[in-house]
């Protein structure tokens, strides 16, 4: 059986290749939207079709990873964001929508599912390390991120067609996944954690061989989404979600058509915040082992919004571009501590991850194409703007993600 700590890396490079995939795409959003000769709310309906396919398929990932594991669950639906990534390419060099969008719900499926499976088993070995490490993991997404978009500033400033770039991107992505879940623990929900590991127990510190086994399958799904404090954390992660989707989709034009400036920049753009971004995660451990999960929610959500009003308002590109460095700054931390808190108890975890990635990310898939329609009268760096309000319920609602007992050794 693989070590905790292989698992950890194997993780890492799992969230760091689904960044990798995504942004790559996300990149050559300005090539797409000439290709196909598209308007904004043209561009946010495309989006939005792209989100269906996630929609519909991220409720019913906690049950697909509590029956064939996540290590396989990643595997399978990594191979068909691939495949979609290939059609929506081929769809974008040939002119033919409808390939673009039946591309993008299968982008839609595979990224969604693959994104939850791989926060189950990241919250799995959380608990076996007994310490918050799932920041650490987005960073592993972050990172990914920062080298797309980086190969996707060169790329697209060298003229190379949308359909080599992202299918090159995405195989990449796949062969790091085939080999990194040989690593992952065994058949991993956090449920299967073997008595004695660290957060095992049940919420009142109680033996597990003497406490009735949570409900599992439809059941345990339904009673979840019943639990105040899950949904909650859903409210706090659905606020991080719109805040780092509407950037991974929308920067890079805003940069684009707010500045009059090329496509490369437009790329440095989401650089600069997918930077920003990864940086904060990387410091964010050692932050919440000192702090606390809420402090840390806190201070990340007022960075965001001093960042969305900076990348909204100024009128000079440099000021804005620390805008957007703020903004990431701000968006890095409430995701991954959404995951952690949603995965306190571990016998609980898998519904409850199930339930709370349902919330946050339909807001990070449908709800960053909804900008589209916003820009097509305001222009797309004023429709960010949206986000103050997202933003604000998050902060209302912090106190969620306070750890419970069998939370894997932060402060509260």
């Amino acid at each position: 059986m693989p070590t905790a700590h292989a698992a950890a890396r194997a993780v890492f490079v799992v969230f760091a290749a689904s960044g990798f995939a995504f942004a790559s795409w996300a990149s050559r959003l300005p090539a797409v939207r000439d290709g196909l000769g598209f308007s904004e709310q043209e561009m946010g309906i495309l989006l939005l079709t792209g989100s269906i396919g996630s929609v519909a398929a991220i409720p019913l990932s906690g049950l697909v990873a509590e029956r064939f594991g996540t290590a396989r669950t990643v595997l399978t639906f990594a191979g068909l964001l691939v495949a979609g990534l290939a059609v929506a390419g081929y769809g974008v060099a040939t002119d033919q929508h409808l390939a673009v969008r039946s591309g993008l719900i299968l982008f839609g499926v595979g990224a969604g599912v693959w994104d939850a499976a791989m926060n189950l088993e990241g919250a799995a070995v959380e608990q076996r390390l007994g310490r918050a490490v799932m920041p650490i993991f987005h960073a592993g997404f972050s990172f990914g991120t920062v080298i797309g978009a980086g190969i996707g500033a060169v790329v697209a400033t060298a003229g190379v067609p949308v359909v080599w770039h992202i299918v090159a991107a995405g195989l990449v992505a796949l062969v790091s996944v085939v080999i990194a879940t040989r690593f992952f623990t065994p058949r991993a929900v956090v449920a299967a954690l073997p008595d004695g590991a660290p957060g095992a127990g049940s919420a009142d510190g109680a033996d597990p061989a003497e406490v009735t086994p949570p409900p599992s399958g439809l059941a345990g799904l339904l009673a979840a989404w019943r639990e105040p404090r899950t949904l909650a954390i859903g409210l706090v992660v659905l606020s991080a979600a719109l805040t780092e989707g509407v950037a991974n989709d929308w920067v890079s034009l805003a940069v684009v058509d707010g500045f009059g400036t090329s496509d490369g920049m437009g790329a440095v753009g989401l650089a600069v915040f997918l930077t920003a971004m990864t940086t904060a995660r990387l410091a964010g451990t050692r932050a919440i082992d000192r702090y606390g999960r809420v402090p840390v929610l806190v201070l990340s959500a007022t960075l965001a919004f001093v960042g969305v009003l900076t990348f909204s308002l100024v009128p000079v590109l440099w000021l804005a571009l620390v805008g957007v460095g703020l903004w990431g700054l701000g968006a890095a931390m409430g995701f991954p501590m959404g995951m952690s808190a949603a995965s306190d108890e571990p016998r609980r975890a898998a519904m409850r991850v199930a339930a709370v990635s349902t919330i946050g990310y339909t807001a990070f898939f449908v709800g960053p194409p909804l900008i589209g329609f916003v820009a097509h009268a305001t222009g797309y760096r004023l429709a960010v703007l949206v986000l103050l309000v997202p933003m604000v319920l998050g902060l209302v609602v912090a106190r969620s993600v306070r750890p419970l007992p069998t939370a894997a050794g932060v402060k509260r």
